[in-house]
């Protein structure tokens, strides 16, 4: 089923890309530009995002670093 009409986006590549680290829409819309057009679909995001676990933000809840990236090249 789409979640996205105007880029074709369907659930389970939205689920893909927040099992992929995206826990927000903003970093859905970046990973597959779902929500960039006419935003309908912002809120069947939110609800995608809020029903899985979100890897960043469990990392986040353990006290790890969530950009350990970042703090790598700093």
């Amino acid at each position: 089923m789409y979640v996205c009409s105007c880029f074709q986006v369907t659930e389970a590549q939205v689920q893909q890309h927040a099992g992929g680290g995206a826990c927000t829409p903003r970093q859905i819309a970046s990973a597959c530009k779902a929500g960039t057009d006419c935003g309908s679909c912002v809120r069947r995001i939110q609800a995608i995002l809020g029903r899985g676990s979100c890897p960043r933000r469990d990392l986040a809840e353990e006290g790890a670093p969530v950009f350990a990236d970042l703090d790598e090249a700093a």
